[in-house]
This record gives C-alpha cells, structure tokens and sequence, in this order.
C-alpha cells in the first residue's frame, strides 16, 4: 500500500454542498458521496491540485469561485488501503455559472443540502469533518479505519 497525498474541496450554493456520487468501478469511495476533488500529481501543491480537480470534474475555473481556502488536512489511515494525507478546502460559488453535470466522468454531481450531508453513504469520518465545516473551524485531524469501521479520531490542533 501506498502513501497518497490528495485534496477535496466543498464547493457551496446557499445553503447546499456539491458532492460526486462515486459510480467509477474499482473506486474505494464506490457507491460514497464526496467532495470535488482528486490526486496530487508530482510538481503540483494541494493549491494547484484542487484549481484542476475543480476544473476536470465540473468545469469550473478559481474565477466561477470565491472564498477557496483551506479548511483542513485530514491524515486518513487504512489497513486496507493505506495512508492518505486529504487537504480539505472549501469555496462557494461566484458566478451563475452551474457545473457541467456532463463534465465528470467519475460519477454524479449533485447538490445536497449541508444538514442532509450526514445521512449520504460516506465515510464515518466525513461527519466530523462536515460538522466542521458547517461551523467554519479550521482542523487537523487523523482518522484510522479498520475496513471501513472509524476506529480512532485524533484531533491534531
């Protein structure tokens, strides 16, 4: 298993969040409702990774958004599929322009309510973290699974 280093961002309308329903076979997040976001390819910064993240699955530009800042890291530990160091942002919209549902070819853009986010198909974890979104509090965390069962919450900060 290896080390990844990733980045996730949930991009806000009001009072809803824009998640992908993950429908690409072979995905760990299957069947999970997640924020935008993907892979730090080699040279790229979390900055630049979500700007393109953003871009590759809704067709949105740093210009349709405003507020894009780090919210987080979340270190998320796995006996199965290893460590991954998740940088967290948040930005919401500044345009009217919507994002291409046609744009993303890993699964299904769609926007929830932020008080309904907790009853989705996610990970344990996610639910800590959107409880900290929802209050705008910035985190460290680390989050440890065995299978997909939350094991240990370690808040860093």
């Amino acid at each position: 298993m290896k080390f990844q280093r990733t980045t996730l961002c949930y991009i806000s309308n009001g009072n809803k969040w824009l998640f992908i329903l993950k429908k690409r076979r072979g995905d760990q997040n299957l069947g999970k409702y997640l924020g935008i976001g993907g892979h730090i390819e080699e040279g790229e910064t979390p900055d630049m990774c979500i700007i393109r993240e953003i871009y590759e699955e809704t067709g949105l530009t740093k210009d349709d958004l405003k507020d894009l800042n780090k919210a987080g890291t979340i270190m998320f530990k796995s006996d199965i599929y290893g460590e991954e160091e998740m940088h967290v942002y948040t930005a919401s919209l500044s345009t009217e322009k919507m994002p291409d549902k046609d744009h993303c070819d890993e699964g299904e853009l769609i926007w929830i309510d932020k008080d309904r986010a907790d009853d989705l198909p996610v990970w344990e974890g996610d639910k800590i973290m959107f409880d900290l979104l929802r209050k705008g509090k910035t985190f460290d965390l680390c989050l440890e699974y065995e299978g997909e069962t939350l094991v240990k919450t370690e808040f860093l900060t």
